[in-house]
């Protein structure tokens, strides 16, 4: 007797479905967002990214290109009695209150963990969180949830490990050191070399822990949490981080880590609205640029979205710029408290330099052929914008991670040249700004300039098919594909 055939095909898996949280400023959320729309161009996966209303704009741009891939989720900002009603972001915001702003965030653990609770018995569930370092909360939330997290690093490895050495070993001065200046050295023994740095030069997040403050330990809580994660993702390159990727950390957690970067789009690609709506178009700034017959003869100068110059360092840039000649673009921000006149006597040079008040194309800047070195205060996003440009940099770190990331710079990658190790605290004579750049435009520093073209050179390699980043992505989206979207028993 004939038997029915059965129709044993199976039903396609369902595609697993991560949740992005970024963090609330823009040096964190538009690498993660770039990293975004990489896990969503290789297909497979599907990515709900979570905003609040002031940040929601900044995912326009991913959403157009991915929108079949790529969902948003935006809730209202949590309120929190240690921060400011009415702010969303680090943007404007004094350094003192980013510990609060970690601890505001973590608000959105209880919305986010219902809204994944109502989706965990159906195609929508939650299969793995993938979040920045400064939302440690993901962690508990994500165990809750029986699923991954991966943390993500918009910082360098060696920065990361910095930072989580600091909150995990809690290292202190000593009595007699408190009136040195902040020059008592702390060490950090578990990262390759062992290296140490002055006091003054850690980040504020650990310089004002308090024991017991709600804030305090909200932010050393959020960072230990990050060393219970399944993996990093860090925006880096092998290359130039060759030695925090050779073997484990005790610093990341011994976790895994991918260096996935430089996660820095093309000139192309830069007036995409990447970051948001700049004060000036890439388009006009390129075209101004175009008017150096010169290649290599423009200094670009950007402090970054956060930090706000002191105005004797404001004034002994400005004063530097003016005594040199040297032709220059700069990227002041709204804030930045330029001499007087200075803004007016740059109008009436001729087209020697320029003043951008607002959000600058830095991208687009950093990729013309004019540019010769790129002044900074070494934040991650501009190092890496700066590597894969093949642009040398003259380094004049500020805060937070800027000192390490400074030091990898001239120490170790040789693509970079100090104008100051002093920081907030204490400004450099405009006499020693413009020495430094003389040297540089004046063919002083070639071999910082050799090198770093070949940092570009790596870090195209390490994101073109085949390159080591891009073979990270490949197996990270390989990993997120296999875990599915049903739940594990």
């Amino acid at each position: 007797m004939a038997t029915a055939a059965t129709d044993r095909t199976a039903a396609p898996e369902p595609t697993p479905h991560v949740l992005v949280v970024p963090y609330p400023a823009q040096g964190h959320t538009i690498p993660l967002l770039d990293l975004a729309a990489l896990l969503a161009s290789r297909g497979g996966v599907r990515l709900t990214v979570v905003a609040t209303p002031a940040t929601a704009p900044l995912l326009a741009p991913l959403l157009a290109a991915h929108g079949d891939a790529v969902g948003e989720l935006v809730l209202p900002f949590p309120s929190h009695p240690a921060f400011p009603a009415g702010v969303e972001s680090a943007k404007g915001l004094s350094p003192a209150l980013f510990g609060a702003l970690i601890v505001a965030y973590a608000g959105l653990r209880g919305p986010l963990g219902d809204w994944a609770r109502e989706r965990s018995g159906g195609p929508d569930r939650v299969a793995a969180i993938l979040s920045d370092f400064f939302c440690g909360w993901t962690q508990p939330l994500a165990a809750e949830l029986g699923v991954p997290r991966i943390a993500f690093s918009p910082s360098a490895v060696y920065g990361t490990a910095v930072l989580h050495s600091l909150f995990r070993r809690m290292p202190r001065r000593g009595d007699e050191d408190k009136d040195d200046g902040g020059e008592s050295p702390i060490g950090f023994p578990d990262l390759p070399g062992a290296p140490a740095y002055p006091w003054r030069q850690l980040t504020l997040l650990y310089r004002t822990y308090m024991d017991g403050d709600e804030v305090s330990e909200g932010v050393r809580r959020n960072f230990l949490w990050n060393l219970e994660a399944s993996s990093f993702v860090s925006n880096t390159f092998r290359r130039l981080e060759e030695r925090y990727l050779a073997a484990p950390l005790a610093d990341m957690g011994f976790r895994r880590v991918r260096a996935i970067g430089p996660l820095a789009p093309d000139a192309a690609d830069a007036a995409s609205g990447r970051g948001g709506e700049t004060a000036v178009s890439a388009a006009d700034l390129c075209a101004w640029l175009d008017g150096f017959a010169e290649e290599r003869s423009v200094v670009y100068i950007s402090f970054g979205s956060m930090a706000v110059l002191q105005p004797p360092h404001a004034a002994a840039l400005a004063n530097a710029l003016e005594r040199t000649g040297v032709p220059f673009v700069w990227a002041a921000g709204t804030a930045a408290p330029l001499p007087e006149g200075f803004e007016e006597r740059v109008a009436a040079a001729g087209g020697r330099g320029r003043v951008i008040r607002g959000w600058a194309p830095q991208v687009a800047a950093l990729r013309h052929r004019a540019v010769e070195w790129f002044v900074t205060h070494c934040g991650w996003n501009s190092v890496l914008e700066a590597c894969a440009a093949g642009v040398p940099m003259l380094a004049w770190p500020m805060t937070a991670d800027q000192f390490v990331n400074a030091r990898l710079l001239v120490e170790e990658a040789g693509a970079a040249v100090p104008v100051s190790w002093g920081g907030i605290q204490a400004a450099p004579g405009a006499d020693e700004v413009a020495r430094v750049l003389r040297d540089a435009v004046g063919g002083r520093c070639a071999h910082v300039a050799s090198r770093a073209k070949e940092l570009a050179e790596e870090a195209a390699a390490a994101v073109s098919d085949g390159g080591h980043s891009w073979r990270e992505v490949e197996e990270l989206v390989r990993e997120l594909r296999e875990l599915g979207s049903e739940p594990k028993e």
